[in-house]
C-alpha cells in the first residue's frame, strides 16, 4: 500500500472512530462518549449537567459523560462549534449570537430548560440604587468567554457606562466574585443564572447583599435585543433586604452539535425528561422544565432526533 493510501486509510479510521462516539444502533449506546460543557462550578448550569451525567449513565445507558468546568455560554458554544464538547448550555442571546458565524459545527437544541434571570448583586453598605451608580466602583460582569458578560456589557452600554473607563471592571466568574465579595475587594458582580444559584445563597448567609432594580434600563435593552424577557424577583429568593426588583431574563437551551446521531439525541432527551426529579434535586430551576415549552427553541433549531421524541409523546 502506498504512502499516501496508508495515510487516507488513517484518516477514514479516525473519522470512523469519532462518528462511532455519537452513533448508535437501537438501545446500544456502549461506545457513545460525550462531554459536557458544564460552566462554572456553582452554577445552575454545572449542577445540571452533574445531575444529567450521572442519569444518562443509568438511561439511555451511556458511559458516563465527562463534564467539563467552563466559564459559561459562550466558552460553551465555543466547545460545541469545535467538537471539544457534544452536549451543553447556553443561554439564548449568546447562542444566537453564535449561530451567526459561520465557522465550526452547526448547533441544534435537545430543550429548552429553565430561565435565567440577570441578578446584579450589590454590597448592602453601599449608596447603589441603580445601574448609573455604578461608576467608579469595583464591579466584575462576568468571566471573559461567559454569557454573563455579553449580557452585562449590553446592559452597561445601554445605562452608558464604559466598563474599561468608569468601573473599575474586573473579568471573574461566579464563585471567584463571591469570594472577592466575601473578602472585600469587589462591590458588585454580574451573575445570569436560576433562582436560587447556590453560589449566591451561600454569599448572602455571610456578607449583607442587595439585588439592584433594573427597570430604568430594561425597556432600551429589549427593544435593542428582543431575546430577552423581563421579570420580577423577591428579595426573598436570596433572604435579602429590600422589596422585589425588576430583572431581565433569558431562555437556557441544551444544545449539541451536528456530529450526534437521531439516535442518540431522542435517547438523551428521553433520558432528561426521566431524571426531572434527580435534575430538581441538584437545583430547584429543574422544576420548570416540561415537556411542552421544551420545543421553544427559537432562534436554534431542535435536532431531528429530539424533534421525534416529542412527536412520540404528542407535543
Amino acid at each position: 500500500m502506498s504512502g499516501t493510501l496508508l495515510r487516507l486509510h488513517a484518516v477514514g479510521a479516525a473519522l470512523a472512530l469519532a462518528t462511532l462516539s455519537l452513533t448508535a444502533c437501537g438501545d446500544d449506546f456502549d461506545q457513545v462518549k460525550l462531554t459536557m460543557a458544564a460552566g462554572s462550578s456553582g452554577g445552575v448550569y454545572h449542577d445540571l449537567s452533574t445531575a444529567l451525567a450521572d442519569a444518562w449513565t443509568r438511561d439511555p445507558g451511556i458511559p458516563h459523560p465527562q463534564v467539563a468546568t467552563t466559564a459559561g455560554s459562550v466558552d460553551n458554544l465555543d466547545r460545541l462549534r469545535t467538537n471539544q464538547a457534544q452536549v451543553g448550555f447556553s443561554a439564548a442571546d449568546a447562542a444566537e449570537k453564535k449561530q451567526q458565524g459561520d465557522q465550526g459545527h452547526k448547533l441544534y437544541a435537545l430543550a429548552r430548560m429553565h430561565d435565567d434571570y440577570l441578578q446584579l448583586i450589590v454590597r448592602n453598605d453601599l449608596p447603589v440604587q441603580r445601574v448609573a451608580d455604578l461608576k467608579g466602583l469595583r464591579v466584575s460582569v462576568g468571566a471573559v468567554d461567559s454569557g454573563v458578560r455579553l449580557i452585562a456589557e449590553r446592559l452597561l452600554q445601554v445605562a452608558e457606562i464604559a466598563p474599561e473607563t468608569d468601573l473599575q471592571v474586573q473579568y471573574l466568574g461566579l464563585q471567584a466574585s463571591a469570594d472577592a465579595m466575601r473578602e472585600d475587594r469587589l462591590d458588585a458582580f454580574f451573575w445570569s443564572g436560576g433562582v436560587p444559584t447556590g453560589a449566591v445563597t451561600a454569599l448572602a448567609s455571610t456578607v449583607k447583599l442587595r439585588m439592584l432594580d433594573l427597570g430604568d434600563v430594561l425597556p432600551k435593552l429589549r427593544q435593542l435585543y428582543p431575546v430577552y424577557g423581563s421579570a420580577t424577583l423577591p428579595a426573598s429568593a436570596y433572604q435579602l433586604e429590600g422589596g422585589p426588583v425588576v430583572t431581565l431574563v433569558v431562555r437556557n437551551f441544551l444544545l449539541v452539535n451536528d456530529t450526534m446521531s437521531d439516535d442518540v439525541a431522542e435517547a438523551l432527551v428521553r433520558g432528561l425528561f426521566q431524571a426531572q426529579p434527580a435534575l430538581v434535586a441538584a437545583s430547584p430551576v429543574a422544576r420548570s422544565i416540561e415537556v411542552r415549552s421544551a420545543i421553544e427553541t427559537t432562534p436554534i433549531e431542535l435536532h431531528p432526533g429530539a424533534m421525534r421524541y416529542y412527536r412520540d409523546v404528542k407535543v
